[in-house]
């Protein structure tokens, strides 16, 4: 499995965090790490039907999962699913969003 993701983005770092406890493989692509990364990724989100609900909502789109058939998706659970893993339990989750009245950040 692939993942896209960025130290940036909360819910990537959550996915390091299952992946860095659980121990299991997975390639991490870094999409900030350098304009190779950047353009893989964007080559995707600007083509694959998979990002048009992300795309509309002005999402970015990650993590998101590749599966090595090609399937894709951003559910964390799902992915997990692909390698045998259990879903993602509460207190595996390291950071979680603060919530106002603005919304959650």
């Amino acid at each position: 499995m692939k993942v896209y993701g960025s130290p940036i983005c909360i819910d990537c770092r959550n996915y390091r965090a299952v992946q860095q406890s659980r121990g299991f493989e997975a390639q991490y692509i870094d999409i900030t790490e350098n304009t190779a990364n950047l353009k893989e990724f964007l080559a995707m989100r600007d083509h694959d039907p998979v990002f048009a609900p992300v795309r509309e909502h002005g999402g970015i789109g990650i993590p998101l999962f590749v599966r090595e058939d090609g399937s894709k998706t951003f559910d964390l659970d799902e992915a997990l699913g692909w390698i045998g893993q259990p879903p993602v339990r509460e207190e595996e989750i390291v950071e979680h969003r603060s919530c106002d009245v603005n919304g959650c950040h």
